[in-house]
């Protein structure tokens, strides 16, 4: 059964020495279980997986899974634009016990519509646990062509999409492919009531990183028929939610997080902290939107 509701694209946080901070990560995934998430992502691009090494992939993830001990369904970024890196990781990451591997598609080398569906094919065909494909043009280069979503939508272990291209005539394409076995979620925050109504089940947010419950609230608001009370709350935080993507992500919500004194530390390079009017800018859009900022 598919998760229903706020997904957070859970934050790595660092230490001042740069490593994992294993002890803020465990604060966190307490937190957002006590403030209604409904599933935690672990090491997608929120998470800055592409700057954490191997070792540190399995040691975040198997953390993660044991402490949350089946309190919410655990997803785990299992992507790759290599087919054999991310077949592998899947077959690991289930193991691990993860409930769902995000399975991106290959960006830079990209591929024709054969290879990649084979591409997210083959993850399912190994993998213990569900996949769900990605679709991020913008991060990728490469957008899933609509007719291999409908050919990996009648896999037996392809159990949804994250969709996050921004375009919603491409999501409504694919909003003729959902059925009680395959689903769709947004991946922007957004435009998350627009995918709810064209039969999404829910978000993998980045905003829920800073207002967990009130993402949790809106998804449910609408799942369950209080439709109108769910778009004011999106509307209402729009200027937030643009704020959060004032520069790459993860970087303004990372620094959203500190100036509430959550103390989730730096960046690895490339990434980097915003400048200092970037950030005063943020903070008077977070007290704006009744936020606590430090």
């Amino acid at each position: 059964m598919a998760v229903k509701g706020s997904i957070v694209a859970l934050v790595t946080p660092f230490a001042k020495d740069g490593s994992v901070d294993f002890g803020k990560l465990r604060e966190l995934l307490d937190w957002h279980i006590e403030n209604g998430t409904d599933g935690i992502l672990m090491m997608g691009t929120t998470g800055e997986n592409a700057t954490t090494e191997h070792e540190e992939d399995e040691k975040i993830c198997q953390f993660a899974i044991d402490h949350v001990a089946g309190r919410v369904p655990m997803i785990i970024g299992g992507g790759s634009n290599s087919t054999r890196t991310q077949m592998n990781k899947c077959i690991k990451y289930s193991k691990m016990g993860a409930d769902a591997l995000l399975c991106i598609s290959p960006y830079y080398n990209k591929t024709n519509a054969e290879g990649m569906y084979r591409h997210f094919a083959e993850a399912a065909d190994a993998s213990g646990a569900p996949i769900i494909l990605y679709n991020v043009p913008g991060r990728t280069g490469c957008s899933i062509p609509v007719d291999v979503v409908a050919r990996l939508s009648q896999h037996g272990n392809v159990m949804g999409i994250k969709e996050a291209s921004g375009d919603i005539a491409y999501a409504s394409e694919v909003a003729r492919l959902l059925s009680d076995d395959f689903v769709m979620y947004s991946g922007n925050d957004d435009i998350t009531i627009p995918l709810l109504a064209l039969g999404g089940v829910g978000v993998i947010s980045v905003w829920a990183n800073i207002m967990p419950k009130t993402c949790h609230n809106m998804v449910m608001d609408y799942l369950q028929g209080r439709q109108k009370e769910a778009l004011a709350v999106q509307l209402r935080y729009l200027d937030l939610i643009h704020a959060l993507f004032m520069e790459v992500n993860p970087i303004p919500v990372k620094e959203a997080m500190n100036l509430m004194g959550m103390n989730v530390g730096g960046f690895r390079l490339p990434l980097y902290e915003m400048p200092q009017a970037k950030r005063e800018k943020l903070a008077a859009i977070m007290r704006e939107a009744g936020l606590k900022v430090q």
